[in-house]
């Protein structure tokens, strides 16, 4: 009788011991999937949410920039969806994530917007390469903008190293022009 009490208490107690492991790995699993919580939690941190000041402020601003978008680009360009979509495309290809910026391609497309425009202002970004830091926020995102408004515009740099039209002088012999002083034209960088 004592052997057959002590084979159901060694059973019940691999069934527990199973059961118990079992709910420890899926709980470990689950908080791995979850992420670290005791970081967003700290007291110290500020909330990672925006105020609501600061979310209208945002979308006033999103606003601002699609009126402008369509009163400096005459035709479809300047629509609304095609900034919106033309931009996000230009962004991604920026940052090489190509297939998702023909997928975005093909709806700009689909909306009638034309694509030279992208082409212009993916274009002109290049030319702002050296500018455009990772570590600013938003840094990427107004030369986009930019870019997306006047796709002629040229970087600061390049435009000051350009020699200045010297005036014609009659009679006297020129004067010597000082050399402007030797910059190089900001590169693209390698990606």
């Amino acid at each position: 009788m004592r052997r057959g009490v002590l084979q159901l208490q060694t059973a019940v107690l691999r069934y527990l011991v199973v059961a118990g492991f079992a709910l420890l790995i899926g709980i470990g699993s689950a908080v791995a999937q979850s992420g670290d919580t005791r970081a967003q939690d700290q007291p110290g941190k500020p909330a990672a949410t925006p105020s609501p000041a600061d979310a209208a402020k945002d979308s006033q601003h999103k606003t601002d920039e699609f009126v402008e978008a369509a009163q400096a680009i005459n035709g479809p360009a300047g629509n609304p969806e095609c900034v919106w979509l033309g931009r996000r495309v230009v962004r991604l290809m920026w940052r090489d994530d190509l297939d998702t910026a023909f997928r975005h391609l093909d709806l700009y497309d689909r909306f009638g917007c034309p694509g030279g425009h992208v082409q212009a202002t993916f274009r002109c970004l290049t030319r702002f390469g050296a500018q455009i830091d990772d570590k600013v926020p938003k840094s990427l995102d107004d030369h986009v903008h930019s870019c997306w408004i006047n796709p002629a515009a040229q970087p600061q740099a390049a435009a000051a190293a350009s020699p200045p039209a010297t005036p014609p002088t009659t009679g006297t012999a020129p004067a010597p022009a000082a050399a402007p002083p030797a910059t190089a034209a900001p590169a693209a960088p390698a990606k």
